[in-house]
């Protein structure tokens, strides 16, 4: 279905790939007539050519981006503002757009989750943004609907900040990065490399946008294949695929870890903006005549079929078919999967799903900026039409993306149709996604059309002894699955007649209930503060010198987000750095908190006595050690804080959390093989955090071992990428050598400082 190139190529029209090999200018003459310059087709991607429309470094390889607009939401909006209020804000620079997706639903911790929107509400008029009430759209189909535009650029603080086939590049990065930007700031990183997605041929009905996402997160996030570029869609094959399937595939870039995408743009583009009343934002996109690509996903798209993501990862990928051919291979396998995230924690079968030979699930969700899509609702309001999921045990809930897909669905019939066979629909929500909503029974399988299935994703609690696991599939197999009962069926195997009714944008629901203060900024107006919404604690620079202790060692070959900070019930917390504290690592290390805070105590009663003396017999027994060969380590110059090591930490959300809970509690550093993302790299250094790396598999300390970085602060000023350390153990010290990658001016700042707010203070 999918072919990856070994190296990069050229495109030549849009249409001609040749491979960078030996003859690759004997074919680009060929066909241009021409030698072809390598470093001058780089530049006639579209994704170099928006970069450097938003560049004002005036440095083309090392970029300095100022966003068109920006977006988040009730997850994250609160404790951005408070950080940018607490580093000088005075009005939103650009659009900024808040919506209330996320903790709307959450029924727990009294007034929070209300009084959140409620403060971001009286921010809107303050500082001069955009509010979109809860139940109105999640945070994408919004911005899709009222921002996007080709040739733009959008910053959200969700990692799936996706418009890609909108023309849109869009990011999602962890909260400092927006504060950055409300603060008139860039956003700086080195130019990404590209790699084209090159599209030809046609879906066969019942193949939908999950399918084609899933079939090429299986094929590229393992190896690494796009992690941190670019991934420009390109080929004959966009235009036989509708905007709404093209902006299903777009969403899930981010689960194969690249930093943005980019489609070209057509006519049904200029249709879709059009329809929704932004004519005026639509653009032509196309690759330059020769443009070069550090490497190619070719996909045809009439060869893919219906398929599957099984727990606990995205890249977990198989056919349906194949499932139901290897049913109980396959699951003994992921099963093994599971072990090495579950461990010994909870017990864990598949294999009880297995009824009369076939794979049986109990729950099916559509929802979120995913899947609850347009035409992906009417595709299954036709499939459903007159049948019945059944009174057992399988459910299907449907989440429409925002209020205006919901209105259509209900003038068109289709809400009606769903609604008769026994699914339920709900209003917007991404609750569905990470936890807080249609959480199913312990030990059930849930099939979702959302855009995560990590291990308690779906809401179950490993801990307190319960799991449940979710499939990722598409609404068209998921609605195959809901006829037949709960039995595993690709949309493929049922004939179908796909209506694929217009669909009309009501906009007047949005200018009816979206608080819209962009450019009237208003300072009399007070902020509306709940009792749970907290400012952040402060926070001390760096140290000359760092004692660490190892407090959580995780060997996982790769460690998530939600893993480093659980989502789901959390959620009532996000505003309260303190309370969220708590939950860190909840799920996967629960003796995280008090060994930190234990950490943390020493450290307090440093700050407080200006003496290294009244810390606790542990740390002082390290110290010491650390004073026989240091003698002139001291309160004044030496910092006492935790550190974790995981192999590969910070897959998936772009939540700051994961960083700042481990700040809060302490934190000074992450010890890893190496990071799965830049946004989580990018969360620690605006956290204050040392993001050290380590390459070799051994590792020369444990869980509980203490560590001496002397020098540290002189290190990160003086440009160090390898930093010397100690292991101090059984009253030696060990040397080591830590790595440090490549910082900007400003993130080293940041990181002497101790966090972007003591920055911007400064």
């Amino acid at each position: 279905m999918i072919k990856l190139y070994d190296g990069g190529a050229y495109l030549v029209n849009g249409n001609t790939l040749v491979a960078d090999d030996a003859e690759a200018n004997l074919k680009l003459q060929s066909l241009t007539g021409k030698e072809i310059d390598k470093e001058a087709a780089r530049k006639e991607t579209m994704a170099y050519g928006i970069l450097q429309a938003h560049n004002t470094s005036g440095d083309p390889k090392k970029l300095k981006v100022r966003f068109d607009a920006l977006t988040s939401h009730d997850i994250t909006f609160v404790g951005i503002i408070q950080t940018a209020r607490a580093s000088g804000l005075e009005k939103f620079p650009v659009p900024y757009v808040l919506t209330n997706c996320h903790n709307s639903l959450c029924a727990v911790g009294g007034t929070i989750n209300e009084d959140d929107h409620m403060f971001g509400l009286s921010c809107a008029k303050r500082y001069g943004g955009v509010y979109v009430p809860p139940h109105q759209a999640v945070i994408h189909q919004f911005a899709r609907e009222m921002l996007a535009g080709c040739g733009k650029m959008v910053l959200g603080s969700d990692s799936h900040t996706r418009y890609g086939a909108l023309g849109t590049m869009a990011v999602g990065e962890g909260g400092p990065e927006i504060v950055k930007q409300l603060l008139n700031k860039t956003y700086d990183i080195n130019l990404p490399g590209v790699v084209a997605v090159y599209l030809t041929g046609k879906l066969q009905p019942g193949v939908g946008p999950q399918d084609v996402a899933l079939a090429i997160i299986g094929e590229v996030f393992a190896n690494g294949y796009v992690n941190n570029k670019v991934m420009e869609f390109v080929g004959p094959g966009v235009s036989n695929l509708s905007v709404d399937t093209r902006i299903g595939i777009d969403v899930m870039t981010t689960e194969t870890t690249c930093l943005s995408s980019i489609w070209r743009t057509d006519d049904q583009v200029k249709d879709w903006l059009t329809l929704h009343g932004r004519a005026d934002a639509y653009k032509e996109l196309d690759p330059g005549a020769v443009a070069y690509y550090d490497g190619v996903v070719c996909v045809d798209l009439s060869t893919i079929k219906p398929m599957i993501a099984m727990p606990f990862h995205p890249s977990n990928t198989y056919t349906i078919d194949e499932v139901n051919a290897n049913l109980s291979d396959i699951l003994s396998e992921v099963e093994k999967k599971a072990k090495v995230s579950l461990g010994d924690k909870v017990p864990y079968s598949l294999h009880d799903k297995i009824r009369n030979g076939r794979l049986y699930v109990e729950q099916g969700v559509i929802a979120g900026c995913a899947g609850g899509g347009f035409e992906n609702l009417c595709d299954v309001a036709d499939m459903l039409d007159g049948q019945s999921i059944g009174a057992d045990v399988f459910s299907l809930s449907v989440y429409p993306a925002s209020q205006p897909i919901f209105l259509e669905l209900i003038k068109n019939g289709a809400a009606a149709k769903l609604m008769a066979t026994g699914a339920t629909l709900r209003t917007a929500f991404c609750g569905p996604c990470f936890g807080a909503g249609d959480v199913p029974a312990n030990n059930g399988l849930s099939i979702r059309h959302s855009t995560r299935n990590f291990p308690n994703r779906e809401g179950s609690k490993v801990t307190a002894g319960q799991i449940a696991s979710v499939a990722l599939m598409d609404a068209r197999s998921i609605a195959a699955t809901a006829l037949n009962k709960g039995y595993l069926t690709p949309a493929t195997d049922i004939d179908v007649n796909y209506t694929k009714p217009k669909y009309f944008f009501d906009k007047t629901i949005y200018e009816n209930r979206v608080y819209n203060g962009f450019g009237k900024a208003d300072p009399s107006v007070p902020i509306t503060f709940g009792p749970n919404i907290k400012d952040w604690p402060s926070m001390v620079a760096l140290t000359d010198n760092l004692v660490l202790k190892v407090v959580s060692e995780i060997h996982d070959p790769v460690t998530t987000t939600d893993e480093l900070i659980p989502s789901g019930e959390t959620s009532s917390y996000r505003s309260n750095p303190l309370g969220l504290a708590e939950f860190t690592l909840s799920r996967k290390d629960p003796a995280y908190v008090g060994k930190a805070k234990a950490v943390r105590a020493d450290e307090e009663k440093r700050r407080a006595d200006g003496s290294l003396n009244g810390v606790s017999a542990e740390a002082a027994a390290a110290i010491e050690t650390i004073r026989a060969q240091f003698p002139n380590i001291s309160a004044e110059n030496t910092g006492i804080g935790s550190t974790i090591y995981a192999v590969k930490p910070g897959d998936g959300s772009a939540r700051e959390q994961a960083a700042s809970c481990q700040k809060v509690l302490g934190g000074w550093a992450n010890i890893a093989k190496g990071y799965a993302t830049k946004r989580y790299r990018s969360n620690l250094i605006n956290w204050g955090m040392l993001p050290f790396t380590y390459p070799d598999e051994a590792l020369p300390f444990a869980n509980g071992d203490y560590l001496f970085v002397p020098n540290v602060r002189q290190a990160i000023a003086e440009k160090a990428t390898e930093i010397p350390a100690y292991v101090v153990k059984d009253g030696a010290l060990t040397a080591f050598t830590l790595n440090m990658g490549e910082l900007t001016d400003d993130e080293r700042k940041i990181i002497l400082d101790g966090c972007l707010i003591n920055f911007y203070r400064e």
